[in-house]
């Protein structure tokens, strides 16, 4: 079966965010009341697993062995069952 997950991953609270200082900055330059702005990264990723648990499984080792940094980023994640026709769509560059 396919699924797609996604994986938001995030700066804990107090790690310095340079990039969305920055973006904070311009945007305040623009006239915008903006705040503060945090940046986060995230992953659709497609994959391959024969139930949702198995899913579940690879993409929290995904993220602990790759996709976050564990001394500075928090990360969260959605898996979900789709069909083959929405897997070519995220295969193409289109999410759905």
């Amino acid at each position: 079966m396919k699924y797609v997950a996604r994986v938001e991953v995030t700066l804990k609270p107090g790690h310095l965010d340079p990039e969305g200082e920055t973006t904070r900055i311009a945007l305040v330059e623009l006239k915008y009341p903006v705040e503060s702005v945090r940046v986060s990264k995230v992953y659709e990723i497609v994959l391959n697993a024969n139930s949702i648990d198995e899913a579940r499984g690879l993409v929290e080792e995904m993220c602990r062995r790759l996709l976050a940094n564990p001394v500075k980023d928090d990360y969260r994640y959605n898996v979900e069952e789709i069909s083959l026709d929405e897997a070519a769509l995220y295969k193409e560059g289109l999410t759905v």
